[in-house]
């Protein structure tokens, strides 16, 4: 049994990057040797397993043999006859082939040293075609590396293209797809993601709409730069949290009367983020008005958002205000914070030991509120 770190880490600690997260590739054990030395199954359908300690992942050695479209459509063989080499042409990138052994040398079957020295993201093998997550990785890969250098090679990108079917596409589970965006988003150049998968035609299959925002492609690859993709790159200038940069990224094209809906259709878009996008869609319209410090416009944006039970969603509001508007008055957000501790000075319990109720405790309510709010300007 021979024990390596592969991939990712290896990678990373090469280009200076943190390390988050260490897999290890065993070579010459068989499952039974594995659970004897105390490591649990982490996965029913591959031979991962969990070290009884650090909880880190273990992978036996395997190949896979292409059977039919699809990134499950594989067969999958395992055991102490799978060699190093073997399982490392089943890998995608070059640079995610690197293995370590545990005296901390680096071994290199597959030219990731060269890649990694010429900054290329470059496939293995041909056989990187036959599984379409590999053109979400590869898109992945280059919002997380571009900031380092990095781009596609040239036939690796030509791969992709052709990977960039109906056919191949249809076959990804829509989680997958939104697990790969959402890990996308949070890169130090997300907007590369979308640019990627844009130039070699999958994003009109995966998300339409943005597509078609985004435009046709330019001569020579170069993007002509959307609003959409404007304001994700304006979000990652203000360090903003992914939920806060996938909003500003659909914002713009969840614009009008289906909203969000298409969106959700291509994706399983989680709560938070479409909790948080649709909130967006409501107080968009009056939000000028809050940055002309309006009381109405105001207490609206502080209801909605429910900002004193929840001030983190207001200050996601604020911070999208920013990113979307970023020509209005600079100081709104002291403006909304002052409405917020005027607004919370007037309660429904003090008006209603003043004998107002109902109706007219709501109608009151909201006139003290909005007077206390315009309080502050003068």
């Amino acid at each position: 049994m021979k024990i390596f770190l592969v991939g990712g880490a290896v990678r990373d600690r090469l280009l200076n990057i943190p390390v988050k997260d260490r897999d290890w590739l065993v070579v010459g054990a068989t499952e039974s040797e594995m659970l004897d030395q105390g490591f649990t199954r982490a996965d029913g359908l591959f031979p991962v397993f969990l070290h009884p300690e650090t909880g880190e992942e273990y992978a036996l050695a395997r190949r896979e043999t292409k059977t039919s479209p699809g990134y499950k459509g594989f067969t999958v063989e395992y055991g102490p006859d799978v060699t190093l080499e073997e399982d490392l042409q089943r890998r995608d990138f070059t640079i995610n082939a690197l293995i370590e052994d545990l005296q901390g040398e680096v071994i290199d079957r597959v030219g990731g040293l060269a890649d990694i020295e010429q900054r290329r993201l470059r496939h293995i093998s041909p056989a990187f075609q036959e599984d379409p997550v590999r053109l979400l990785r590869g898109a992945r890969f280059i919002a997380k590396l571009s900031k380092y250098g990095f781009s596609l090679a040239h036939d690796t990108f030509g791969l992709m293209k052709g990977m960039a079917s109906q056919e191949e596409l249809a076959a990804l589970k829509p989680e997958r797809v939104w697990q790969e965006m959402i890990r996308s988003v949070a890169e130090p150049e997300p907007w590369r993601f979308f640019e990627v998968l844009h130039r070699c035609g999958a994003l009109d299959t995966l998300l339409p709409q943005l597509a078609q925002v985004m435009g046709e492609e330019q001569p020579h690859g170069e993007q002509s730069v959307s609003e959409p993709i404007l304001a994700l790159k304006r979000s990652v200038a203000l360090d903003a949290e992914p939920v806060v940069r996938f909003c500003a990224l659909f914002h713009g094209v969840c614009q009008g009367p289906g909203g969000s809906r298409w969106l959700t259709r291509c994706l399983p878009v989680e709560r938070e983020y479409l909790d948080l996008l649709e909130l967006l869609q409501g107080v968009a319209r009056f939000y000028p008005h809050v940055a002309e410090h309006d009381p109405g416009a105001t207490l609206d944006l502080l209801i909605r958002s429910r900002a004193q039970q929840h001030p983190e969603r207001l200050k996601r509001l604020m911070t999208l205000g920013q990113i979307l508007w970023p020509d209005l008055e600079d100081e709104i957000e002291a403006w909304v914070d002052l409405a917020n501790q005027a607004r919370a000075s007037v309660s429904p319990a003090a008006l209603g030991e003043e004998g107002f109720q109902g109706a007219d405790l709501g109608r009151v309510l909201r006139e003290r509120q909005l007077q206390a709010i315009a309080a502050i300007r003068s």
